[in-house]
């Protein structure tokens, strides 16, 4: 091919597209996202910003920097393309329009191979300015057509595509390089171009699988790295070459159809895939039928369509009862099913025959017999058994059984064997042997789903079956069951009341007559004859009784015969007892309570008859005539049909319990009538008309006894708490008598206690024990305190004061102090009213040791103030005394 060249054109700067028709050359197989030219917009103002549309938008669009891009894949036809590119101001909204057409590259057919691959040269747009004029001259831009090179190929390499130069390398001295993916990008390296001479070389085979076109950038810069051209844009694509196969997306395919089905009927669908271009003959695949197996009853009964890979049927006879699955082996060859160049895969088709209902069920017999029970239900009296041809389990193969004749009264029903198929024959209403003793059914097998068309029901779907009834002992019946009499209560035992007979279906059985027995007669009025049924009473019929409800009486009978087995029935007796007037009316309550003085507080009472109407009320109340006193004191009126008001006629009546007749009289023919006692308490009442407490008791109708039990258990109950509070002050008294009345921790007195004999001391072994006894030992009896024991005993009465006792003369200190202690207490009047003194033992008048007085310290206790001592009570006055005092 000639270089690319360039002219130039005096004209104005102007804004809009520098040409109305650009013209492109372009490859005949358009990819999506290819860029297939750069169309070029002159803009006089660099800042506007212009949006770039297209005619043709499903097919081309043109980018924001002019680059015309294909939006699918399509092939160009001999004929040019042509669509319009358009330019908008996006600020004034002014349009500028330019027709753009492709024209597809020419196929070389004679041209060798040399021909061919001279390189092309590219050349660069450059610019030009001349400084005297304000105006410019430039170049018009080329878009540069794609480079197509075949994939796979075998070199040598590097191999030398195309060579990019400018025409301003005369004066300056150029480098050039390519970018964009295969270049300076990954995958790097594919493309590579000599700097100097700028000649573009690719140094590997290319696949078109992986990457199906290159675009790359031309760049022209001096020594210095300036940029002396714009750069360029190169699009390489990779021609596609017949090296894949065609591979199936399934190894086997599945597909049914249905049995019987027409010429023409659509299975299946296959689908291939190659991965060379689909656009070309290297991805346009041809299906066709290698074999078919089995061969029957045609060796073609399936057919391709050798484009879209539907398989359809070609032939009739498609019978799943002879055939039930057909195998094809399936071609798929590309360069458009070429058997010398193309390549080809298999697969496999396997078509399943489905099943249709085109055999009817056929009964294996023609006649089918059973026999039941009479009165039995829910029983299967035959076996229905039947062929089906169609697949088992199937809507085609499954039986529906129906009765066309011989049951006008529904008595059977058949069943279908959901595994066998069968059909069972069910009686579902009891029937009766002494009325049918046979029965003819006349029965049709049908499948779920209808017959195909054009196939009828054989005679062999209709058979007929034949039940024989068994005769079997039935039990008698009452007639009619409930027997219901009417008879007026009051009826005297002994009466025969009605006859209550049962039948005994069994007509054609030898069996003696029934016999009869009472089953249930909760009120035992009743007995029947066991041979003839009737009914006599045995007690006498009352309306009132609590076995009666609603004025019906139920009694049950039983009836039995000698069959074989033995069978009975039973029979329900129903009397309805009318009411006789033979109840005279009571009065209720039975007691009342009203008070001394005549108040409003009248007693009101009601009649009650057990008898019903007209037996009851409307009732009469009236007083009796004796004694005088009931009509002096009381007197009543009726308020209604039922009820009454008794109060007092007199202004006082003392209280008690007073028993008021009442006689009352009801409506009834004959009336019916009796003097009814009401007890009345009469009470004392307070100014709201109630009894008092005492009263109340009297009133709630109390006795004697209950009273004096009542009073019996108060008392004792006042005995026990009044035992109690005397037991818990006695247990008082005594934990005080047991304990001082001062606890020896706070008594401030000099306690004397008792110690155990050390023996053995020093001087302690020859003391006189008589000093140390008890001071009543030493005092004459005169003077000695009446009702004192012991005087460290706190004393639990009241006592004189303690006479002044002198001490007796004992020589020692021990018992000077024991009597200067004494004589302290008598004299202290805040000390107990008891002597507290106690024994100690004397443990000698001295020792060898010396004195422990003897002994000085740094501090001298005799040397302290402990009048202080005064000032805390008089429990410290000894203290006081002992330490404050002196040498004293």
């Amino acid at each position: 091919q000639a270089p690319i060249k360039a002219t130039c054109e005096d004209m104005s700067c102007k804004t809009g597209f520098p040409e109305d028709v650009h013209s492109a050359v372009v490859s005949r197989s358009v990819h999506g996202g290819q860029p297939l030219l750069n169309v070029r917009f002159r803009s006089c103002d660099g800042n506007k910003k212009i949006h770039f549309g297209s005619s043709e938008p499903e097919d081309f669009r043109v980018g924001e920097d002019g680059v015309v891009y294909a939006e699918r894949s399509f092939q160009l036809s001999a004929e040019p393309t042509e669509f319009v590119v358009s330019a908008q101001d996006k600020e004034t909204q002014q349009e500028w329009r330019m027709k753009v057409k492709l024209t597809p590259e020419p196929t070389f057919t004679g041209a060798s191979e040399k021909d061919q691959r001279k390189i092309e040269e590219i050349i660069f747009p450059w610019q030009q300015y001349k400084h005297s004029s304000p105006l410019k001259r430039q170049k018009r831009d080329w878009v540069i057509p794609p480079i197509n090179l075949p994939e796979n190929s075998k070199g040598p390499f590097p191999q030398e595509l195309v060579r990019i130069r400018s025409d301003r390398d005369k004066s300056l001295s150029l480098r050039y390089s390519v970018t964009g993916p295969g270049a300076d990008q990954p995958p790097t390296g594919i493309f590579i171009i000599n700097p100097i001479s700028g000649q573009l070389s690719v140094t590997k085979p290319l696949d078109r699988e992986q990457i199906a076109s290159f675009h790359l950038r031309a760049h022209a810069v001096d020594v210095n790295g300036n940029q002396v051209e714009n750069p360029i844009d190169i699009v390489i694509n990779v021609i596609d070459m017949n090296d894949n196969r065609p591979e199936f997306l399934h190894q086997v395919w599945n597909g049914t159809v249905p049995e019987g089905s027409k010429p023409g009927t659509y299975v299946m669908t296959v689908t291939a895939i190659d991965a060379d271009d689909p656009n070309a003959q290297n991805g346009m695949l041809r299906y066709r039928i290698l074999s078919q197996a089995p061969s029957s009853p045609s060796p073609n009964m399936f057919t391709i369509n050798n484009e879209t890979g539907d398989i359809i049927t070609v032939a009739a006879g498609l019978d799943r009862e002879k055939v039930q699955q057909y195998t094809l082996i399936i071609q798929a060859t590309d360069m458009e099913g070429n058997p010398t160049y193309g390549l080809s895969n298999t697969a496999t088709a396997v078509i399943a025959v489905t099943d249709v209902n085109d055999n009817p069920p056929e009964f294996t017999a023609m006649t089918f017999y059973g026999e039941v029970p009479e009165n039995r239900v829910d029983v299967i009296v035959a076996n229905l058994t039947v062929t089906d041809k169609d697949q088992p389990h199937t809507p085609a193969w499954n039986a529906m059984y129906r009765m066309t004749g011989g049951d006008p009264t529904g008595r059977f029903t058949i069943l279908t064997d959901p595994n066998s198929n069968d059909g069972l024959v069910t009686v579902v209403k009891p029937i009766d042997f002494e009325t049918n003793r046979m029965f003819v059914l006349t029965v049709a097998a049908e499948n779920q789903v209808p017959l195909a068309k054009g196939i009828q029901h054989p005679p062999q779907s209709t058979a007929t079956v034949s039940i024989t009834v068994i005769d079997v002992n039935e039990s008698p019946y009452f007639v009619p069951n409930p027997k219901l009499v009417r008879q007026e209560e009051g009826l005297l035992a002994g009466s025969m009341l009605t006859t209550f007979t049962a039948q005994d279906p069994d007509r054609y059985m030898q069996q003696t007559s029934l016999r009869y027995s009472k089953l249930s007669d909760p009120a035992n009025w009743l007995k029947i004859d066991p041979v003839n049924g009737q009914i006599t009473t045995t007690a006498v019929l009352d309306r009132e009784s609590i076995y009666v409800q609603n004025n019906m009486y139920n009694a049950t009978f039983l009836a039995s015969d000698n069959g074989i087995p033995p069978m009975s029935g039973t029979g329900t007796l129903q009397i309805y007892l009318l009411d006789i007037n033979d109840n005279a009316p009571q009065v209720h309550p039975k007691e009342a309570t009203t008070c001394e003085t005549l108040q409003p507080n009248a007693i009101n009472i009601t009649a009650v008859d057990p008898d019903i109407d007209p037996n009851a009320g409307p009732f009469a109340f009236e007083l009796p005539d004796t004694p005088a006193s009931i009509k002096r004191n009381w007197t009543i009126v009726r308020i209604s049909g039922d009820h009454a008001q008794l109060s007092l006629r007199i202004r006082f009546l003392e209280a008690g319990i007073y028993d008021v007749p009442i006689v009352i009289t009801d409506s009834g023919n004959p009336h019916a009538s009796s003097t009814s006692l009401l007890k009345v308490k009469v009470c004392q009442c307070d100014l709201n008309g109630d009894c008092t407490d005492v009263d109340r008791i009297v009133g709630a109708g109390l006795g004697t006894g209950a009273i004096i039990a009542i009073l019996l258990c108060i008392i004792i109950l006042l005995i026990l708490v009044l035992m109690f509070v005397v037991w818990m002050k006695r247990r008082d008294k005594e934990r005080q008598a047991k304990q001082l009345l001062i606890d020896p921790e706070d008594d401030v007195r000099d306690n004397i206690l008792k110690y155990d004999e050390e023996g053995g001391g020093e001087e302690d072994q020859d003391y006189d024990l008589s000093q140390l006894q008890q001071p009543d030992t030493v005092e004459p009896d005169a003077i000695k305190p009446v009702g004192i024991r012991r005087l460290d005993e706190r004393p639990i009465h009241a006592e004189p004061q303690y006479p002044v006792r002198s001490a007796a003369p004992h020589p020692g200190d021990i018992g000077d102090f024991i009597n200067e202690g004494l004589k302290a207490a008598d004299n202290d009047p805040t000390a107990p009213p008891y002597d507290s003194l106690l024994v100690f033992d004397y443990e000698g008048s001295g020792s060898t040791a010396g004195s422990l007085s003897s002994l000085n310290s740094s501090s001298s206790g005799g040397e302290q103030d402990y009048d202080y001592l005064n000032d805390w009570g008089p429990r410290f006055k000894k203290l006081a005394d002992m330490y404050g005092g002196g040498d004293d």
